[in-house]
């Protein structure tokens, strides 16, 4: 990349032009490899290596390149591959892979039939991306330049039309002109809170200071959620280009973003975009000749869930322990360092380059008339297609359960589905053509949250999900207000009562009134929002309490103290399996024979009903 300045607009769309034409004339076939946090799980970074070793050894670097990408979002066919032009789509890629892939596909144009993907319901082999059912309902407007840029070159960003909405802005409109084009498009923080961002701007652009700031929330504390990691991985100068855009909107020159120390790819890919966008003019002073001056800082956060609430990240960019502070006054009005400040997530700044250049009333168009454009959800648990999935608000829990998700494993039935993250609901069955938008999942005791998406299965104990939950929330506690300090850690006591078949009836009702009281009386959204995962399921899984507490049973078969293991004799072959892998010596029974399990030795973690391949063991 060549480090002279963009000094004008002209510049700019001049390189754009220069690397769209680059980009367009590549005559070589292009590897393009997903390479985010959980591709390099998968070890796709060594497939990386075994394709470039065996291109130089066949000295193929005039007609094969390999682009090392973020994340494509389809998690379990990592390590994939896209091959254009022919755009063929090979997923669970191996090292061993990459000579079959270069003399096959490459220079023979032959399909590797063994790297195609196959559909889970009907067995069908795609070979294009498009055409996987976990694509096909998605409308990836803020992920799709995922699997056509390398995070690190800022001149991939350039090639897909990169900072021309930023050229816009700075050369056509006020800054009033783009908080307009903000409120008219009906974007919502994707964050959790689902604000208005177009209103969020506009406090803060009336603000009177001499010194405003802006923030980039890339905390994303919620277990099993990766939205804003895999856009910071993959696309960090789509975030960079929404916070100059709306440093130029509110007035602000200097902005951060809070981002976890546990995001070290994340962290590398922003920290090397802030570089190069400063070293070709577009941050800095004077930005392409327009006046406008804006510096970007990155602050490591340690990992507390709480900073991902506004007040409390604040208070942990100034040096602070992370704790919430009272509002108002609000951030927009006195925020860091006691000035007016701006806080959006990192979907949510993504979004704006789109708006900018697609138009308010294009974005508008799609979603809902509450809920406007898409929503980037971690699809996890138990389901068939585990991924990052972005589509389009007001699609239901169904679609994505199934079609884009393809489905629950090993045909076992759908227990209920959780949104929102730790403070989300549980969502269960009926409740399955619910649209996903912000104000349907509150009605239905759920939130929207910053989009995480738990799949649960007939075999989930729902009271057991309230106390992992509770658990987690009550660790992160910052422990500021009594009501969530120690209304968390009582809620968790009596759920975990009921779990080991020590609660009474009466308990139902004062886990009821105190998940109240801790949700009117919190600071904090942590704690206003703790309750819904006992909310929820006391609301649609009650009956599963009452078996815990009436029946000291476990319908599920999942809290220890509430279930026991024995053998079905006449299931039983005597294999030994079970005997050979339980820790407490609690199986007994020679081979051939039928086993018995001892119940005073058994500890009940399950080893021995994994191990059986008859079904001879019983959980009850």
């Amino acid at each position: 990349m060549t480090e002279t300045k963009l000094k004008s607009f002209e510049d700019l769309k001049q390189k754009i032009q220069h690397e769209f034409k680059r980009k367009e004339e590549e005559k070589r076939t292009v590897l393009t490899v997903s390479a985010g946090t959980c591709g390099q799980a998968r070890g796709s970074l060594k497939v990386v290596e075994a394709l470039e070793e065996t291109i130089k050894e066949k000295k193929l670097e005039d007609r094969v390149a390999v682009k090392i990408t973020g994340c494509h979002g389809f998690c379990e066919a990592e390590p994939n591959i896209i091959i254009q032009p022919q755009n063929l789509f090979y997923q669970n890629v191996q090292p061993k892979d990459a000579e079959a892939i270069i003399e096959e596909t490459v220079l023979n144009d032959q399909v590797i039939d063994k790297l195609l993907y196959k559909e889970h319901d009907t067995g069908e082999v795609k070979s294009s991306g498009p055409d996987i059912g976990f694509y096909k309902k998605q409308l990836r407007i803020v992920l799709g330049d995922n699997e056509q840029i390398e995070p690190i070159k800022i001149d991939d960003y350039f090639a897909v039309d990169g900072y021309s909405a930023l050229a816009k802005v700075l050369k056509e409109m006020t800054p009033e002109e783009v908080i307009e084009q903000i409120k008219q498009s009906g974007l919502r923080g994707r964050g959790g809170a689902g604000f208005p961002t177009g209103n969020k701007w506009a406090f803060s652009r009336k603000a009177k200071s001499d010194k405003k700031y802006i923030i980039c929330n890339a905390d994303e504390g919620d277990p099993g959620a990766y939205m804003d990691r895999s856009l910071m991985e993959g696309n960090p100068h789509r975030v960079l280009e929404g916070m100059i855009i709306g440093a130029y909107a509110i007035g602000a020159e200097e902005g951060y973003i809070y981002i976890r120390d546990e995001y070290p790819v994340a962290l590398k890919h922003i920290t090397i975009a802030i570089k190069d966008a400063e070293a070709l003019g577009l941050l800095g002073e004077n930005i392409l000749g327009s006046g406008l001056n804006f510096t970007v800082h990155i602050s490591r956060g340690a990992g507390a869930f709480v900073c991902g609430e506004e007040t409390a990240m604040i208070v942990s960019i100034e040096g602070g322990v992370g704790e919430p502070r009272q509002r108002p006054p609000f951030p927009a009005v006195r925020g860091l360092w006691k000035k007016p400040t701006n806080i959006n997530n990192v979907e949510t700044w993504g979004n704006i380059p789109i708006i900018i250049n697609k138009g308010a009333d294009w974005y508008a168009k799609i979603g809902t008339e509450g809920s406007k454009g898409t929503k980037i959800f971690s699809l996890v648990g138990k389901i068939n297609n585990t991924g990052l999935v972005e589509v389009p608000m007001g699609i239901t829990l169904r679609e994505v359960i199934y079609d884009v998700g393809g489905g629950i494993p090993d045909n076992k039935k759908f227990k209920a589905v959780q949104t929102g993250g730790p403070s989300g609901g549980c969502l269960p069955t009926e409740k399955l053509d619910l649209p996903i938008d912000y104000a349907s999942l509150t009605a239905a005791g759920s939130i929207m949250g910053s989009g995480g998406m738990i799949v649960m299965d007939e075999n989930t104990c729902m009271v057991d999900v309230a106390k992992y939950f509770l658990n987690f929330l009550r660790d992160e506690s910052c422990g500021k207000c009594i009501s969530c300090r120690e209304g968390t850690q009582r809620m968790w006591e009596i759920v975990s009562k009921i779990s080991e078949g020590r609660g009474k009836m009466q308990d139902l009702d004062l886990l009821q009134e105190l998940a109240v009281a801790v949700t009117d009386a919190s600071m904090c959204g942590l704690g206003q929002t703790a309750a819904n995962p006992v909310l929820s399921t006391l609301r649609y899984f009650r009956d599963e309490y009452v078996s815990h507490i009436r029946d000291k049973k476990c319908p599920a078969g999942v809290c220890k103290e509430l279930i026991t293991y024995s053998v079905i004799p006449e299931n039983c072959t005597g294999c030994l399996a079970c005997k050979k892998v339980c820790p407490s010596d609690a199986v007994s029974g020679e081979l051939k024979e039928v086993h018995v399990i001892d119940i005073e030795k058994c500890i009940k973690c399950g080893a021995c009903f994994e191990a059986c391949n008859f079904d001879a063991i019983k959980v009850e």
